[in-house]
């Protein structure tokens, strides 16, 4: 999904007209072919050890997955759009730099992704799971309506085996 914001470039705006929108979102993701995340798959029902270093996240269920960041308004942007698949135990982190509402969208993206909203401590404010790829413009915005300082997307279907729920924690660590 891509997370389209108000500092999105002019660009962008041209190209993209849900930019406009304060807030708007989508998701879909940059990344070079031989990445980590470029592989596909969903991840097993067993926790995964711990990356050896960069980002990673733990789930309520204790499974570790690795993380590509989206920090900037063109990553953000691009998100996971393109992508036909997920590796086991990755997903995309989106950290904003103020805690506010952040709409997402599945424009051009290739795969159903779970969407998790969460607070500056990791809690887990609300979750579009299963969230359908958008085939026909125009394509819904997901999320809610509260303030949330990071948004993650994991493989669809994957938020629920991992014990995601609102209220429940994540652990990130971004080294």
């Amino acid at each position: 999904m891509t997370r389209l914001g108000p500092r999105a470039s002019a660009a962008l705006l041209a190209l993209v007209p849900l930019v406009a929108l304060p807030g708007a979102s989508g998701c879909n993701g940059g990344r070079q072919p031989g990445s980590p995340f470029a592989a596909g798959g969903h991840a097993s029902n067993t926790p995964a050890q711990p990356a050896a270093s960069g980002p990673r996240v733990e789930m309520p269920s204790g499974s570790i997955y690795r993380l590509e960041l989206a920090n900037t308004p063109e990553e953000q942007a691009q998100g996971l759009m393109y992508r036909e698949s997920l590796s086991d135990k990755t997903g995309m982190l989106f950290r904003f730099s103020d805690a506010g509402v952040h709409k997402f969208w599945m424009k051009n993206t290739m795969i159903p992704l779970d969407i998790i909203w969460l607070d500056r401590d990791g809690g887990v404010l609300f979750v579009s799971a299963g969230t359908p790829p958008c085939k026909a413009d125009p394509c819904a915005n997901y999320g809610p309506d509260t303030a949330a300082a990071s948004v993650l997307e994991i493989a669809g279907g994957m938020a629920a085996r991992e014990k995601v729920t609102v209220g429940s924690r994540v652990k990130i660590d971004l080294r």
